[in-house]
């Protein structure tokens, strides 16, 4: 591979190779090199049977080389430093002044004064790009100055919180569909039956022995009803497994055992139980309790369970009262 040519090749079949394999995988709007992991693999393979037939083809050169004549090797190696010299050509001609310099049978123009045992400076001229390329900083010093020391547009205090800002939006949004970080104030009814299924497993292995396979209590209050000691809701109910019971009485905290999901899931199996009849209910403990969320119509459920918290607050104040009296 001594000649530009090769390269030129190579350079040419990794381009057709990139594009042929961009075509096959048709990957929409993103590019194969990036989504597909065996494109680099084979790109890899395609390029290195390039870089092999190259190098065969200059052994095989080299072969055929010794077998010429010295006459015949001389008109080949002339031709081909005739052919390295025509390279790019057109190039270098074409840019030979915007590229600043003189060549070297033209050096004896700009040689300087200064001599250094021998060694000589030129006084060439700065490239043209070198030297619009300066010019571009200048005005973008200029364009920067005016636009942040003046205007003072913002600053880097400012850009910082911006980014902050979006960070924690994106992270917030991150967390609403993670479930696995899930919290009391984020968490949600879980319906799905993989949820439910996986709630049940934690619940028959944790929670049957206060709490009986059919939620209907025994050391642990009734599931069933709609009396709670804690609050009702999945809200409460995430919350009482997490932390545990009121002064560590009764429920344990579940939160060193369970991860946010599984707490998750075993809460929504929990409020699955309300409703159900279980086989030997233990009396209700707690306060009834209705979702403060819920949508109040009149003569709705909410209602009705409203009008009994109302019945049952009249009953025992009067008990109350004639406690007192007798």
């Amino acid at each position: 591979m001594k000649t530009t040519a090769s390269y030129l090749r190579i350079i040419g079949l990794f381009v057709i190779i990139t594009a042929l394999m961009e075509w096959v995988y048709e990957t929409g709007a993103e590019w194969a090199m990036f989504t597909e992991p065996y494109f680099w693999g084979i790109v890899g393979i395609l390029m290195l049977f390039a870089i092999s037939f190259e190098v065969c083809l200059e052994a095989l050169k080299t072969i055929l080389f010794k077998t010429l004549t010295e006459e015949q090797q001389a008109t080949y190696v002339a031709n081909e430093l005739k052919e390295k010299e025509g390279q790019f050509k057109w190039i270098k001609e074409k840019y030979k002044a915007s590229l600043g310099s003189k060549s070297i049978e033209e050096e004896h123009e700009i040689v300087l004064d200064h001599n250094y045992d021998g060694i000589k400076e030129l006084d060439n001229n700065l490239p043209p790009w070198w030297v619009y390329m300066f010019y571009a900083t200048i005005i973008f010093a200029v364009v920067y100055l005016v636009r942040f020391e003046v205007f003072k547009e913002y600053n880097q205090a400012d850009e910082y919180e911006l980014a902050v800002t979006e960070a924690k939006a994106e992270i917030a949004e991150w967390k609403k569909t993670a479930k696995n970080l899930v919290d009391v104030n984020t968490v949600e009814l879980l319906t799905e039956a993989s949820d439910l299924k996986t709630g049940q497993a934690i619940f028959q292995s944790n929670c049957v022995a206060c709490h009986k396979a059919d939620g209907g209590g025994g050391i642990g209050p009734n599931l069933t009803d709609n009396h709670w000691i804690l609050g009702g809701g999945i809200k409460n109910v995430f919350n009482t497994i997490s932390e545990g019971g009121r002064d560590g009485k009764g429920m344990v905290s579940w939160k060193s055992d369970l991860k946010p999901l599984e707490m998750a899931q075993v809460a929504s199996y929990v409020l699955s139980f309300q409703g159900t009849t279980p086989a030997d209910p233990k009396d209700p403990e707690g306060d009834i309790w209705v979702d403060p969320n819920a949508p109040k119509a009149e003569g709705t459920q909410v209602d009705k369970v409203q009008d009994s918290i109302s019945v049952e607050t009249n009953v025992k104040a009067l008990k109350d009262h004639l406690t007192a009296s007798n």
